[in-house]
């Protein structure tokens, strides 16, 4: 049954012959038993004539939804030739029924008003045409009405099936068009967790593989000379590598969702509290870092608490890169009523010009577009550049309120 429904549907044009066929066929057989009857048609009963209108109603019938309009206004001359040729109505004109519902359901909308107006008129147009014999004017009056309402319930079925099409149709597109825009936030989220997961690599693996990198070069330099010394060296490079598997360990449990490894050795996000380890870390590996606290210690959002220390951290780790062998730094943690600032320094050579000016050049620079992306994050301000005395210089403004 359903392909049946199925099949009806994609050839409409051929149901709509069908019907065609069958009302010709009634038509003809209907004026056939009247004449034979020898009943009084009023009008014309000349096959001549009455043939070519139900062959041209019929096919109004079979072209209604192919071409609605033009259907319309072959129905409406049918009519008129009708009027002049003292052709009185058939079967056939149920056409006129079937085209103002389906101009009114599915034609342009001047068409559907023409429509209706036709609709209304050709009822009593008809009925002064080929009065009823022996009709009083109030039977008569009152025929014209009884007969005008088919048209007028024909157009508001039509009217009403275009109303529903149209609202399901803009169901359909609000349906389409929020699937888009799911599927955008979607790529959006992704695109923005990969960028984090990249962040916190890159923090992650250019810090300490950066301080493992120095501690090795120290000690096979002083390998023969001084043992203690690369003994210790290699002893941090050891507790660093450590800690980069851990931090890894981290990243790599947030990306397999659903498993939870009690026991192992993930470990916390870092915050501003693990700073101070962070500077001592990197004055063992050969950097001087100056490191001062101003206002009230306190709590934090965990999200500017990460900030600070990845921003101290890729601070100090650029100044390793590119201070040169006897840069020093100093590292400044304000603590606001609204808010955290931080002002790392260094006296050092600096950064190459490309590394912090549009975003970097050939792959580098990612760990200041890092920063940028970070503070923007938490809704604050960086400022990376030259110090004018030499060296760098980082500043950033994290308020406690993200921004909106």
């Amino acid at each position: 049954m359903q392909r049946l429904y199925d099949f009806l549907r994609r050839h409409p044009t051929g149901v709509d012959s069908f019907w065609a066929v069958f009302l010709f066929g009634i038509s003809v057989l209907t004026v056939s038993v009247q004449e034979e009857g020898g009943q009084d048609r009023p009008g014309i009963s000349s096959e001549a004539v009455i043939v070519p209108v139900v062959i041209l109603l019929c096919l109004v019938i079979a072209l209604r939804r192919r071409m609605p309009e033009k259907m319309l206004l072959l129905a409406i001359g049918v009519g008129l030739a009708q009027l002049a040729l003292d052709v009185a109505t058939t079967a056939a004109n149920f056409a006129f029924l079937v085209i103002v519902y389906t101009v009114a359901a599915t034609g342009a909308r001047w068409a559907s008003r023409l429509a209706l107006a036709v609709g209304l008129c050709a009822a009593p147009v008809a009925q002064l045409r080929w009065p009823e014999q022996d009709s009083s004017v109030l039977g008569t009056v009152a025929l014209m009405i009884f007969t005008s309402v088919p048209f007028a319930l024909a157009w508001v079925l039509g009217d009403s099936i275009r109303t529903r099409r149209a609202y399901y149709e803009q169901l359909e597109e609000r349906a389409t068009r929020l699937e888009k825009e799911r599927e955008a936030q979607a790529k959006v989220a992704v695109a923005a967790e990969r960028a984090r997961i990249a962040r916190e690599l890159h923090d992650v693996v250019a810090h300490n593989v950066s301080v493992m990198v120095v501690q090795a070069d120290g000690a096979a330099y002083v390998l023969d000379s001084a043992p203690d010394q690369a003994k210790k060296a290699l002893e941090t490079i050891s507790s660093t590598g450590r800690q980069a598997l851990a931090e890894m360990r981290r990243l790599l449990g947030v990306l397999r969702t659903g498993e939870h490894q009690e026991g192992g050795e993930y470990v916390p996000q870092p915050d501003v509290e693990q700073i101070d380890d962070l500077v001592q870390q990197c004055r063992t590996s050969g950097l001087p870092v100056d490191f001062k606290v101003e206002g009230t210690p306190r709590p934090l959002p965990s999200g500017v608490e990460l900030t600070a220390y990845r921003i101290v951290q890729e601070a100090l780790t650029n100044t390793r890169k590119h201070g040169g062998p006897n840069a020093g730094a100093s590292v400044r943690l304000v603590y606001f009523d609204d808010g955290l600032g931080l002002l790392v320094e260094d006296d050092g050579k600096g950064a190459p010009h490309e590394l912090y000016e549009d975003g970097g050049a050939d792959g580098e620079g990612h760990g200041l577009i890092g920063m940028r992306e970070r503070v923007g994050m938490v809704g604050g301000t960086l400022d990376a550049g030259p110090r004018p005395g030499g060296g760098f210089r980082i500043s950033a403004l994290l308020p406690l309120k993200p921004a909106h």
